[in-house]
C-alpha cells in the first residue's frame, strides 16, 4: 500500500471513532432540545409492507386517477342520433341519443348544487304550485358540456331558427323523486316575453327537447293528452306498433318495455330513457301556442328521474 493510500484510511479511521466518542455525549446533553424539536414534526412510522400507492414527495405529483378526472370535457362533434317521427298531430319526434353518458356525467356534475323547488310562472311572475313539485337547476350556457350539447341541438334545429337573431336559450334541469309530478302543462308562454338584451324585441318557445339523462325509476312518464299516433287503427283493431320494441328484441332485451305507448286516457305517453329526447313545436305559424301541445310529467313511482329542458327563443319585432 502506498504512503497516500495509508494515510487516507488513517484518516478515516480517526474521524469514525471520534464520531463514535462523542454521539454518546451529544446525546445526553442535547437529548431535552432535540426532542423539542422534533415534536413540532410528528412521526413518521416506517410501513413494515411495500407501499400499495406512490409516495407523493412533490406538491405536483398526481395519479392516473387525478390526472383523468382534471382532463377538460371533450365534445364529440362526430356523435350521432337517430330520430323517428311519433306523431303529426302535433308535431312530435323521438330522438334516440341525443345526450352522449360523457356529457350527461359533466352535466350532472355541474348542476348538482343548483337545485331548487320548481316554480311556473303564471300573471308574469314566477312562483311556486302543487301542479309542479320537482325540483329545477339552471345551467350556465357558456359550460363546455352545455355548449356541446346546445350546439346539437340547434343543428337539429336547421332553418327553424334565424342565426344572428334567434337562439337556443338556456336550458334547465328538472328532477322528480317518488311521488313528485307536474300536471298538464305547455312550455310557449301566453304573451311573448320582452328581450332582455336592450332591443325593442319579444320572444316566445318556438319548439321544445325534453331529454333525459337519469332513468333509475318507475313510472314518471310525459303525456301528450292530444296527440295522435300517425296512423289509425286497422278494422280488425289490433294494438298499435309500440316504439322501440323492435330494437330491443335485436339486442335480446328479456324486459320489452315500449318507449311511446297510447295512454289509456287518450294521446301518447314516454318513457324516460336516459339520452333519449323528445322533441316538439309549440306554435302555429303565426306565433300562437298549440294547445295540442299541452303536455304532464305523470307521477314518479320509486327511484329518480332527471332530466333537461331546452326551449329555442323566435323572436319578433314588438309589435305585439
Amino acid at each position: 500500500m502506498s504512503a497516500i493510500s495509508f494515510s487516507k484510511v488513517a484518516g478515516i479511521s480517526a474521524w469514525t471513532a471520534l464520531v463514535a466518542l462523542t454521539v454518546p455525549y451529544l446525546s445526553e446533553t442535547f437529548a431535552p432540545q432535540i426532542s423539542s424539536l422534533t415534536s413540532l414534526v410528528g412521526d413518521f412510522p416506517i410501513p413494515n409492507h411495500p407501499l400499495t400507492k406512490p409516495l407523493k414527495l412533490f406538491r405536483n405529483t398526481r395519479t392516473s386517477t387525478e390526472e383523468h378526472q382534471s382532463q377538460p370535457f371533450f365534445c364529440d362533434i362526430s356523435h350521432t342520433y337517430r330520430t323517428e317521427l311519433v306523431s303529426l298531430d302535433p308535431l312530435i319526434l323521438y330522438i334516440h341519443s341525443l345526450i352522449t353518458p360523457s356529457e350527461i356525467t359533466s352535466i350532472l356534475d355541474t348542476a348538482e348544487p343548483r337545485f331548487n323547488p320548481s316554480v311556473v310562472t303564471k300573471h308574469g311572475r314566477q312562483q311556486q304550485t302543487q301542479d309542479r313539485t320537482s325540483s329545477s337547476a339552471g345551467l350556465p350556457r357558456d359550460d363546455p358540456a352545455v355548449k356541446c350539447v346546445l350546439s346539437r341541438a340547434r343543428g337539429f334545429m336547421g332553418t327553424m331558427l334565424r342565426d344572428g337573431w334567434d337562439e337556443m336559450g338556456p336550458p334547465q334541469l328538472v328532477r322528480y323523486r317518488a311521488g313528485q309530478r307536474f300536471n298538464v302543462h305547455h312550455d310557449w308562454f301566453d304573451r311573448p316575453l320582452l328581450a332582455n338584451d336592450g332591443s325593442n324585441r319579444v320572444w316566445n318557445r318556438v319548439a321544445s327537447f325534453f331529454a333525459i339523462l337519469q332513468d333509475n325509476c318507475t313510472k314518471g312518464e310525459t303525456h301528450f293528452p292530444h296527440a295522435k299516433p300517425i296512423v289509425s287503427p286497422s278494422p280488425w283493431n289490433e294494438p298499435m306498433w309500440r316504439g322501440g320494441l323492435e330494437d330491443q328484441k335485436l339486442k335480446n332485451v328479456t324486459e320489452l318495455k315500449p318507449l311511446w305507448r297510447e295512454h289509456e286516457d287518450g294521446g301518447l305517453a314516454f318513457r324516460p330513457v336516459a339520452g333519449n329526447a323528445i322533441f316538439w313545436i309549440n306554435l302555429h305559424p303565426n306565433g300562437t301556442g298549440d294547445e295540442r301541445t299541452n303536455h304532464a310529467g305523470l307521477p314518479l313511482g320509486d327511484g329518480l328521474k332527471t332530466a333537461i329542458n331546452i326551449w329555442p327563443r323566435r323572436y319578433w319585432p314588438n309589435e305585439w
